[in-house]
């Protein structure tokens, strides 16, 4: 009973500091994120690669994959925007922790469990361009899917690096029914090598 007390107090100050942490986090961000409005373009491919991949008669998808290449290249530029837009975080700031809770102070006390926010963008910018550019031959289905999985990947970075990486895997499971795991094996050979190093460091 004696160190129930000490021991809430502890718990408590640890959740304000995480949260204030994480509010931070999406600040910076955001203010990066704001002025480039990626996730528009995301949710007309995301929305536009399903209906294509959904439709059997090649007549009525054609106009479909048309429409969605200038949405295509538009995100290849914002992604590359990003990229460089991001170098203007310090170390510190960049940092996400690679333990699957979010635990305070984790990337300050123990920055050798780190990877860099600034890299991981450059390999999701790298990815989804090299998707775009389809030097691989994919198949127009074949290629929205591995498309789709840069993005689903790049939002899984953006929701780890604001949070943890256990809310990141849950909101991509929930919102696109898709694990973690399941992009990683979508996503080109090129990216996920690269994004692997990464998270090995």
């Amino acid at each position: 009973m004696d160190l129930l007390v000490p021991l809430l107090f502890f718990a408590f100050g640890a959740f304000v500091i995480k949260n204030a942490e994480q509010r931070q986090r999406i600040a910076w961000l955001g203010a990066i994120l704001g002025p480039i409005k990626i996730e528009k373009n995301m949710e007309t491919l995301a929305t536009g690669y399903m209906r294509a991949l959904a439709e059997t008669d090649p007549e009525r998808s054609g106009p479909i994959w048309r429409m969605l290449e200038s949405t295509e290249a538009s995100l290849v530029q914002q992604l590359d925007r990003l990229a460089k837009d991001v170098q203007v975080m310090t170390p510190s700031q960049a940092r996400i922790s690679r333990w699957s809770l979010a635990l305070p102070m984790a990337t300050r006390l123990f920055p050798n469990t780190t990877f860099d926010l600034r890299e991981a963008f450059k390999i999701h910018a790298q990815g989804f361009a090299r998707g775009a550019e389809n030097a691989d031959g994919l198949s127009r289905k074949q290629q929205a899917r591995r498309l789709l999985a840069e993005m689903f990947l790049f939002q899984h970075t953006c929701h780890w690096y604001c949070r943890s990486k256990s809310v990141a895997s849950a909101r991509l499971l929930v919102r696109h029914q898709t694990p973690h795991e399941q992009a990683l094996a979508l996503i080109s050979p090129q990216t996920r090598r690269a994004y692997e190093a990464m998270l090995k460091g």
